[in-house]
């Protein structure tokens, strides 16, 4: 299996035939699944949840600003009249908050289908963690690693009952050891280790750890140094994740996807390998000549 960084696919920086989201917006693929998203307020999660509703899916927004999240489902109401959205003020890191977000999208949907954790922190990468603020190091680990978990707590009880789709926003930082970036990397990385538990307590659910690709979010320029690879568009993930959570890909649950990927030829060229291999998970390896 060729490393993560050598996956010889195309690599895509905007959308591309292949994860088109206009079949599903025609066909109203997610008419009737119930779609739960946080970090929902901007970026990517924003792209994300607008893009399901296109689809016909009903919504269940999560940030931590209630402004905001109205201010998204207003703009997604001024296209999508008809979509039917519930919005959630909580931070992830707040269990009950969390408990009562996702019980309170039961109550008034009657049940969930997919839900994507993508709420997230980044600090400057400027110093090493020795001379940073330990609280606002372990408050970056806490909202990536943390927030994900309690999402994935209270809503896999539910998903498990109709094998329903999660979602984890990751990144490539999870493959990486960049100076400085040690408790994103860090936290992203247990991500995906996360997702592989996932799958073998819940096997029910399809669940997957996903780089959204590289793109300019409010998130990503906190780093200070990836400014040169923020060249993606949020349509980039979130035409991947509606092909990712419509039973096409189900074979890559409980690993690793980028949205850079072109999902075609992973499937045509690389299908095989991967299940085989047991590839796309997190594992020692020595190469062999």
């Amino acid at each position: 299996m060729a490393q993560l960084e050598d996956l010889p696919v195309t690599k895509h920086h905007n959308v591309y035939p292949g994860i088109d989201p206009r079949p599903f917006i025609s066909a109203q693929t997610y008419k009737d699944k119930v779609v739960v998203i946080s970090g929902a307020s901007r970026g990517i999660g924003e792209e994300i949840a607008i893009t399901y509703a296109r689809c016909g899916a009903t919504l269940s927004l999560l940030a931590r600003s209630k402004e905001a999240l109205l201010g998204v489902k207003q703009s997604i109401l001024n296209e999508v009249p008809k979509a039917q959205i519930e919005i959630f003020a909580a931070d992830v890191t707040d269990c009950d908050a969390i408990e009562k977000a996702v019980e309170g999208t039961v109550k008034r949907f009657g049940r969930i289908d997919i839900v994507i954790p993508n709420a997230g922190k980044c600090d400057a990468w400027d110093k090493p963690f020795s001379q940073k603020d330990p609280k606002e190091w372990w408050r970056t680990v806490e909202v990536n690693l943390r927030g994900v978990y309690n999402l994935a707590h209270y809503s896999l009880p539910h998903l498990e009952k109709i094998g329903g789709y999660l979602l984890v926003v990751s990144s490539i930082g999870a493959q990486s050891r960049i100076p400085y970036s040690s408790p994103y990397c860090l936290s992203k990385h247990a991500l995906n280790r996360f997702v592989e538990f996932v799958t073998i307590e819940h096997p029910n659910v399809k669940a997957f750890s996903f780089h959204p690709g590289g793109v300019r979010t409010e998130l990503a320029l906190a780093s200070s140094v990836m400014d040169d690879k923020l060249n993606d568009p949020p349509g980039l993930a979130a035409g991947t994740i509606l092909q990712l959570t419509s039973g096409r890909f189900d074979w890559l649950s409980s690993r690793y996807v980028s949205a850079n990927w072109d999902l075609d030829e992973v499937e045509k060229t690389w299908k095989k390998s991967i299940i085989d291999q047991n590839g796309l998970i997190s594992k020692l390896s020595i190469p062999v000549n």
